[in-house]
């Protein structure tokens, strides 16, 4: 074979591959392969390292923990002025039966990056709906290379694209509350971490830490297990009690659960006082730092300790939860999923820390709105609003019509 034979046929190869390239069904499979491709050449050729630790910031005065009262029917104020929650007692429950399971929906393995939607359809499949993953991800991640999808998103889905459903989340969850919903045969869902196959490593030193939705829909104390739809694993998964735990605690303990409007009161019931958002956060955040005192190393709950602070508006509070969270060490994936310390950062005006720690989220993570978001933030208040809206840009190219990026367009007077 001649040379100007062996390039042409390189050059129809080539051009072929680019059209199958544009099938869909091909693309879908192949496009992130392409990503983490991508990524894992630039870590080869720029090594990423650890999470920067926190720009050191001047001491603030720290405000006390608001007060919970359990019994109480008035609104007492601590030293501060600062007006307690007041948490109304929890209704005495039946025993917990030894076990319970709940109808196992049709299994639905997860396409890349997907387990949310994945979990999320066939949680709805138990509540009748006949859809799939698809039609949930093409509203909420409409970009196949997006990694992430937030309880928000999966929350906003539901209630605009199934509104006979209620959806409710709530973090600070235990395996008490997680059996007494899958005893009244309401399947739940887990945010929790998961091994990633070493096959799926974006970079050399990968530590194939990463976040993954469960569909718990059973458990059984005489083998300590819960029964999970594994989306990435496999339909009917073991899992015991305290591996569980072990993995649900990077995300602050956070379960979601759908349920029928007439059902509403039975589901109140289950909850108790953590019917009441605030309430439940409080509890989270008692909660994570009661997990703090035990084990001053723990970084999962000095990390949880942030984002319940966050949720409360105490930015400094959280920011030095954050700090020593990052000091102890997290996983090279955490800021993937999670963005309370961009939050914290932007409102305590921490920007050179708000522009190192999203420059190192989006060198593992180069395809997430939220981080391009803060990012440009960041930018803006830096004085570069030509990068701060190219970074405003890059989001809604990963989330398109992503409201807080048209948002932060909009208020530069910039157009998408």
């Amino acid at each position: 074979m001649t040379k100007r034979n062996i390039a042409l046929s390189a050059a129809g190869l080539i051009l072929l591959a680019i059209l199958l390239y544009q099938i869909p069904a091909i693309n879908d499979r192949l496009s992130w392969r392409f990503d983490v491709a991508q990524t894992y050449v630039k870590n080869v050729l720029r090594p990423v390292g650890a999470a920067p630790t926190a720009i050191p910031q001047p001491t603030k005065p720290v405000t006390p923990t608001i007060a919970i009262q359990s019994t109480s029917t008035a609104a007492p104020q601590d030293a501060s002025g600062v007006v307690a929650t007041v948490i109304p007692p929890t209704p005495t429950l039946a025993p917990l039966p030894a076990q319970a399971l709940v109808a196992s929906p049709p299994y639905e393995k997860q396409t890349a990056n997907n387990c949310g939607p994945a979990a999320l359809s066939m949680m709805l499949h138990v509540f009748g709906w006949s859809g799939n993953q698809k039609d949930i991800s093409s509203v909420i991640k409409p970009v196949n290379g997006d990694r992430n999808v937030n309880p928000e998103e999966m929350a906003f889905w539901v209630r605009n694209y199934a509104g006979w459903l209620r959806v409710e989340y709530r973090v600070g969850g235990d395996l008490d509350t997680l059996k007494r919903l899958l005893a009244a045969n309401y399947p739940v869902i887990v945010e929790a971490t998961t091994a990633l196959n070493p096959g799926d490593s974006g970079w050399p030193d990968d530590d194939l830490w990463a976040a993954h939705y469960l569909l718990l829909t059973g458990y059984d104390d005489a083998t300590q297990t819960f029964t999970a739809q594994d989306t990435y694993r496999g339909p009917d998964k073991q899992i015991s009690y305290d591996q569980l735990k072990s993995e649900w605690k990077p995300f602050n303990y956070l379960y979601m659960i759908l349920y029928l409007p007439e059902q509403e009161d039975e589901i109140k019931t289950i909850l108790g006082s953590n019917w009441d958002a605030n309430a439940n956060r409080q509890y989270a955040l008692d909660l994570a730092q009661a997990a703090t005192a035990a084990d001053p190393n723990d970084a999962f709950a000095w990390f949880n300790v942030g984002s319940n602070f966050v949720y409360f508006e105490r930015y400094d509070e959280a920011n030095a939860a954050y700090d020593k969270a990052r000091e102890i060490g997290l996983p090279q994936r955490m800021f993937r999923y999670q963005f309370g310390p961009f939050l914290a950062n932007f409102h305590a005006n921490r920007n050179d820390d708000l522009l190192a720690l999203t420059k190192y989220a989006l060198q593992r993570t180069d395809m997430s709105e939220e981080t391009w978001l803060w990012r440009g933030w960041a930018l803006y208040r830096a004085g570069d609003t030509k990068e701060a809206i190219q970074s405003w840009r890059r989001a809604l190219s990963i989330h398109p019509g992503y409201e807080d990026a048209l948002y932060a367009l909009n208020f530069v007077g910039a157009t998408p």
